[in-house]
């Protein structure tokens, strides 16, 4: 069972949260990391996992095989205004997930947070120069109207994965109010991390909560990125469409939606930890022609193991 380590005792009126685990673009943890070092958020608790719970390699050193650091799962405050933050290292998934959300909830629930919000990338056929846009999500219907001043739409429909999204749902099944920003990006760059993205939603965040953020170091950040990304999206154009292009000019040319590209994703994380799951995902990056694209990342599942 999952511990709660203390390392000092904070006072806090009605804190919001932001929470947030790796992803696509890495996008919610990006934005959570980038606001607590601007912040100077102060480390108060972290979650004390069991090693095991997320053991599928060993580590080697100079020949020698030896179990790897369990991830940190790590609480942090800031005062005037009164926000928590939380970045945990791994994305989990079934049991081990629901437990973390859990005791995530519990330090919600105990510090009598506001409002929790995480964060998520929302991967479209459009290119790495295009401006993101935010999207919102709320787990109750008395929240629809919570982004009308910032600009940002409610998402129509579609799925969030992994703890970002899972976040919501039980948060209200604690009664805790919670929202979910997420930021488009290239669907053909989900394993790069995407700052510009992160960047969108703390933009909105800022606003929001009142904060005020130095941009600088990230926009930096996102220069760099975007040399890559050019780099990206000119050996994979011939695989994905970007929405700048008429659709007549690629008539053969077969589109990859979203949520296909989260689904992917999520094998991904899912294969990691059950080598069962990599049937199932080499049949969908075969169904959409993606193989060849994700073949190294595919093949590295394997030689975890050797």
């Amino acid at each position: 069972m999952d511990e709660i380590k203390f390392y000092k005792k904070i006072e806090v009126t009605n804190p919001s949260m932001i929470a947030a685990w790796p992803g696509m673009g890495n996008v919610a943890l990006g934005t959570a990391d980038y606001i607590r070092k601007n912040l100077k958020a102060v480390r108060f608790a972290e979650i004390k996992m069991d090693p095991l719970a997320t053991l599928d390699a060993v580590e080697v050193e100079d020949g020698i095989s030896k179990f790897p650091k369990p991830p940190l799962n790590t609480f942090y405050y800031v005062k005037n205004p009164d926000i928590i933050i939380f970045e945990g290292e791994v994305q989990l998934t079934g049991k081990n997930g629901i437990e973390l959300l859990d005791k995530v909830l519990d330090i919600a629930a105990d510090l009598k947070t506001s409002r929790i919000y995480t964060a998520a990338a929302f991967p479209l056929p459009i290119s790495y120069g295009d401006i993101p846009e935010v999207y919102g999500v709320v787990n109750k219907e008395s929240l629809r109207n919570l982004f009308t001043k910032s600009g940002v739409k409610l998402m129509e429909g579609g799925h969030i994965s992994g703890l970002n999204g899972l976040m919501l749902s039980f948060a209200a099944k604690r009664g805790i109010d919670a929202a979910c920003l997420l930021a488009t990006m290239p669907q053909y760059a989900i394993s790069l991390p995407n700052p510009k993205a992160s960047q969108a939603i703390i933009e909105v965040l800022a606003k929001m909560l009142d904060i005020k953020i130095d941009f600088h170091e990230l926009i930096g950040y996102i220069k760099d990125m975007e040399e890559r990304m050019a780099i990206v999206e000119d050996k994979v154009k011939d695989v994905f469409t970007i929405e700048e292009e008429s659709p007549e000019s690629r008539p053969q040319e077969k589109k990859i939606p979203g949520y296909i590209m989260e689904k992917i994703e999520k094998l991904f994380l899912e294969a990691k930890q059950d080598k069962k799951k990599a049937l199932v995902l080499k049949k969908e990056l075969d169904r959409w022609d993606l193989y060849k694209l994700y073949e190294d990342r595919f093949l590295d599942l394997f030689k975890d193991n050797q």
